[in-house]
């Protein structure tokens, strides 16, 4: 990839050769277009950007050899900064994206952790196919796909995670593995939650969801009483079927909401049931425009290709929480009238999300109805870390990808008691020697203080 390294990293960097046509230092060419991601700057010692599973199992022995930060990313997107780092490796897995419609009948679908899901939506959309993913078709699938997954078909289809029924694995002692319900099944219940805790997923085998095509409408909304916007909308929301999925954007903070614009999907080639399942939100607050269309899946999810330059910025809280009632909406827009955040970003859970039991994946999350993100520049990080304890008194839970809070505590807030301790016991199978790490880290012991399964 990068056979122009100067003869200084070389020195800095000695690298078997499996690895030294992958490999891009500071000095690089091509440094500073894989140094950051998204949304945070990095300065890594060495991006090592693998093609193959034998490539990720020497780059992840060559991590280990040196010490140090270490960071696995597959589409760089991630809001909570951890595919980036600061005189670690990271091990860039974008070049291994491939996407194959493996058997249609059966809707299974090999997909390379390194792809996005703009590329993912592409691919399945001409055979009818799709699997839920985020809003953005720029996020990598790895790191959606380890973590949870929540997107725009989620009522109807469940989360990313649900879509699994297989991977394959590296773990921290190099093995390639291949997981299922039948071969490991205690690795493959802990990748679908908590993935990065416990080796590099490389590919997935998936069951996709027969979607021709969707309902995509864009609401923008008259924000000025954001309390009633949200608790109007999260009413319908609660009242739809679940072939309605729903996301809301709240910006403003100091002054108040400026705007609020909310996507929703409707699972559905029908106009006249679109429009029906789609008036209730048009009813929760003066509309200053709406947009409706009939399209495929990869047209709501489309890639962008924009550079990574760090230039988002941002810190983030995350919480989900049981409902949007009065108290909740009121206390979600004093975030933004007080000037804690700049912005609220709302996503629908329940459907076919909370169908599955809780102990079914490390993600146990299953009752709750919405994810809540709120945003705001690192210069008023203490202002929203203070305002979000009286959120954390509505909140069950969070979303790891959606949180930038480096507390070790927060663990207990993702990860349930009895899905903690049993998390603990396969990290300490698997990555005894606490390889991976820099992703919350859920080791016995990372949390200070704290007794096992707590």
């Amino acid at each position: 990839m990068n056979g122009s390294r100067t003869p200084t990293a070389r020195a800095a960097h000695p690298l078997p050769d499996r690895l030294r046509d992958l490999a891009t230092a500071p000095g690089d060419p091509d440094y500073q277009r894989l140094r950051h991601t998204y949304s945070h700057r990095g300065s890594p010692a060495l991006v090592l950007a693998v093609e193959t599973d034998e490539d990720v199992v020497a780059a992840l022995a060559h991590a280990r050899e040196r010490g140090g930060p270490l960071s696995i990313r597959s589409g760089g997107h991630g809001i909570s900064s951890r595919s980036t780092n600061d005189g670690g490796v990271v091990i860039d897995l974008s070049s291994m994206h491939a996407v194959e419609v493996l058997d249609r009948e059966q809707r299974l679908v090999r997909v390379q952790a390194g792809a996005t899901w703009g590329e993912v939506a592409t691919q399945l959309a001409p055979h009818g196919l799709a699997i839920t993913s985020g809003d953005s078709g720029d996020v990598g699938v790895g790191g959606l796909a380890t973590t949870g997954g929540i997107g725009l078909l989620g009522r109807r289809f469940g989360l990313t995670i649900d879509h699994v029924v297989g991977a394959t694995v590296v773990t921290a002692d190099g093995q390639v593995l291949q997981v299922d319900a039948d071969h490991h099944p205690d690795l493959f219940w802990a990748i679908r939650g908590a993935g990065g805790n416990v080796g590099i997923v490389t590919e997935f085998t998936m069951r996709a969801a027969v979607v021709p095509a969707v309902a995509h409408a864009t609401l923008a909304y008259d924000a000025r009483d954001a309390a009633a916007l949200l608790e109007g909308w999260g009413a319908a929301m609660a009242s739809a079927p679940r072939d309605v999925t729903g996301f809301l954007y709240l910006f403003g903070g100091g002054g108040g909401p400026a705007s609020a614009m909310a996507s929703i999907v409707v699972t559905t080639a029908d106009a006249d049931t679109a429009q029906r399942l789609l008036e209730p939100f048009a009813q929760v607050a003066p509309l200053q425009g709406a947009r409706a269309t009939l399209a495929r899946y990869d047209a709501v999810v489309q890639r962008s290709g924009a550079p990574h330059t760090g230039s988002g910025g941002s810190v983030t809280r995350s919480a989900l929480v049981p409902a949007l009632d009065t108290v909740t909406a009121r206390v979600l827009a004093g975030l933004l009238d007080g000037g804690a955040a700049d912005g609220i970003q709302l996503r629908a859970l329940g459907g076919a999300i909370n169908d599955v039991p809780a102990e079914a994946t490390a993600f146990a999350h299953r009752q709750q109805a919405f994810s809540v993100m709120a945003v705001t520049s690192p210069a008023r990080r203490a202002d929203l870390w203070a305002a979000w304890e009286e959120v954390r008194d509505h909140a069950d839970g969070l979303y790891l990808s959606f949180e930038t809070d480096d507390d070790p505590r927060r663990i207990m807030d993702a990860f349930p008691p009895a899905t903690l301790t049993r998390l603990r016991r396969i990290k300490a199978r698997w990555d005894p020697d606490d390889v991976f790490s820099h992703n919350f880290d859920v080791a016995l012991g990372a949390v200070p203080g704290a007794p096992e399964g707590s």
